[in-house]
């Protein structure tokens, strides 16, 4: 038997979230810094055959139906685009919450994407690849090439890739599902709109941490009291994180409910990871690195 193809669906995380306006056709005009950690879901895909998927690991049973699963949303976009492609098996492990503000779908989506590619000798750039992943979803296009940007629009409008300094990190799930459509609709603008995202020192290279940490701490998720009103509970993870050695900067991701606090070191994330676990073993807990 042949061997399956491989590829992981790191986590995404939201650094910063900016909501500009609510559109006409009901979603909202953004701007975030994406960056991607270091561990997410598991996909492989075996070519040939009817197109299928078996979701395994600790998130399965939160995946619903699998037909209505964003994996095979995405092999159906692009063999719509592309007529006569390969499509086959995938198998997920699931390892990521679900409805948490790390893109988990959305991340699979992607990895199904350049799996299809690789067994139909796509390029990674082809333009059929981002309109299937356009068309899958929001966040899927930023998935697809998971590597640091700035998304605009709805998602669809991305920088090129920052390269961001090793950020170690730790997020925290504390297991509610916050939909993100509900989070979006209690959005409403408060003040003045926050200042456009300026990564003036970020250019080609790579800043210091500290540098980083300026820019990021200067923006914020407006998302998060939104999400906190319809789960109070991601007050109290903000809570938790903020006061831990070596945190430098928490916040929530995306729409909710995982927050992330980035830390001075590695090793301070890790015995910060240790301590929540210890302390909150209802909530899912990870130390990482973004990047």
């Amino acid at each position: 038997m042949p061997v399956p193809l491989v590829e992981n669906a790191p986590a995404k995380v939201n650094l910063t979230l900016r909501v500009i306006r609510r559109r006409d056709d009901g979603y909202h005009d953004i701007e975030s810094l994406v960056a991607f950690a270091d561990f997410g879901d598991h996909l492989s895909f075996s070519p040939g055959g009817k197109l299928a998927l078996a979701v395994r690991g600790p998130g399965a049973a939160a995946t619903g139906e699998s037909d209505d699963n964003l994996v095979l949303k995405a092999a159906r976009a692009l063999a719509a685009r592309r007529p006569g492609v390969v499509l086959g098996a995938f198998d997920l492990d699931k390892r990521l919450p679900i409805a948490a503000g790390l893109g988990g779908g959305s991340a699979d989506a992607g990895a199904a994407l350049r799996l299809i590619a690789q067994a139909n000798e796509v390029a990674r750039g082809d333009v059929d690849l981002y309109e299937a992943a356009r068309a899958t979803g929001a966040d899927v296009p930023i998935c697809l090439d998971p590597r640091a940007r700035i998304m605009r629009g709805i998602g669809e409008v991305l920088s090129e890739p920052v390269v961001l300094p090793p950020l170690p990190a730790v997020l925290v799930n504390p297991g509610v599902a916050v939909p993100t459509k509900a989070v979006f609709w209690q959005w409403q603008r408060a003040g003045p709109p926050a200042a456009a995202l300026d990564l003036a020192g970020l250019g080609k290279r790579s800043a210091s941490a500290d540098r980083l940490l300026q820019l990021l701490s200067a923006q914020s998720n407006d998302l998060e009291g939104p999400a906190i009103a319809l789960a109070p509970v991601i007050a109290d993870v903000l809570t938790a994180l903020r006061p831990l050695a070596g945190c430098k900067l928490a916040r929530m991701s995306g729409s909710g409910a995982t927050c992330f606090a980035l830390f001075a070191s590695a090793a301070a994330a890790r015995e910060a990871a240790e301590i929540l676990a210890g302390k909150y073993p209802q909530w899912w807990v990870r130390a990482t690195t973004l990047g």
